[in-house]
């Protein structure tokens, strides 16, 4: 495929910089980057389309996941674990995302961001504190659960896997949505590495467009993580609400034709 044009290799950057910020505060980033990618490269195949998007998207993961560990101390007996079960699943679900149409996706992530969004936005309580709901074995289980589960989609398909993360973390197991977001961003940056070890041999990674991309992602990533730390828990459950129904809106387009 012959390199894109300046204008646009800078429209993806501008992309890649909003879903940087977006992923690093409430995950969901690659539902920027995707229809980015997919507009600006019409000529590329939907491999190509996932590996650019996945080396974009660790370069981003990378710099917020360091911001929210130095700022926010997540516990590493959870994460450790979310982080492994997630690269795994992530492997499986990219060798699966080789071979299958995004379009197959676009219903369920519809209906499970609408679901999400609505389940947040009527329990204002929701996320405001670290309030475990398990403990032990238990508590382990379901986040390793979670781990191969979403990471599993994102080495498949990816869009929204950040807040599948957040949400998951926040209503199930109990935790702020602050400290969600920085386990979040933690199991996602394993997520990106796994798939990227699939995409990488294939040689489905178009590494200018990447790397330019991911430039302004990991400055995205970087204003991002600061903004939600500064900011606190509070801003990022407003800001999850509008993202999800952002991404609810223009998935919903899609699927009606309506652009």
């Amino acid at each position: 495929m012959s390199d894109p044009s300046t204008a646009t290799l800078l429209l993806l950057a501008l992309a890649g910089l909003a879903a940087g910020f977006v992923d690093a505060v409430v995950g969901g980033g690659g539902l920027v980057q995707l229809p980015a990618l997919l507009v600006g490269l019409p000529h590329a195949s939907p491999v190509q389309i996932l590996g650019t998007n996945k080396l974009s998207g660790i370069c981003g993961t990378s710099v917020s996941s360091a911001t929210y560990y130095r700022r926010v101390r997540p516990d590493p007996r959870t994460f450790g674990p979310l982080m492994a079960c997630a690269f795994v699943g992530s492997v499986g679900g990219a060798v699966i995302g080789s071979h299958i149409s995004s379009g197959a996706f676009d219903p369920i992530v519809l209906a499970v961001l609408v679901v999400v969004g609505a389940y947040v936005l009527f329990r204002p309580d929701l996320g405001q504190a670290t309030e475990l709901r398990h403990s032990g074995g238990r508590h382990l289980g379901i986040a390793m659960l979670t781990g191969l589960a979403i990471g599993c989609y994102d080495g498949a398909l990816g869009p929204g896997t950040g807040s599948f993360f957040v949400i998951t973390l926040v209503s199930v197991l109990g935790y702020s949505f602050l400290e969600a977001s920085a386990k979040a961003r933690i199991a996602n940056w394993a997520t990106n590495l796994a798939a990227l070890c699939v995409f990488v041999p294939e040689d489905a990674v178009l590494w200018k467009v990447g790397l330019v991309m991911g430039v302004c992602n990991l400055v995205g990533g970087y204003l991002g993580a600061r903004t939600a730390v500064a900011r606190g828990t509070g801003f990022v459950r407003v800001f999850f609400i509008v993202v999800v129904a952002g991404f609810a809106v223009r998935i919903a387009g899609d699927l009606l034709g309506l652009w």
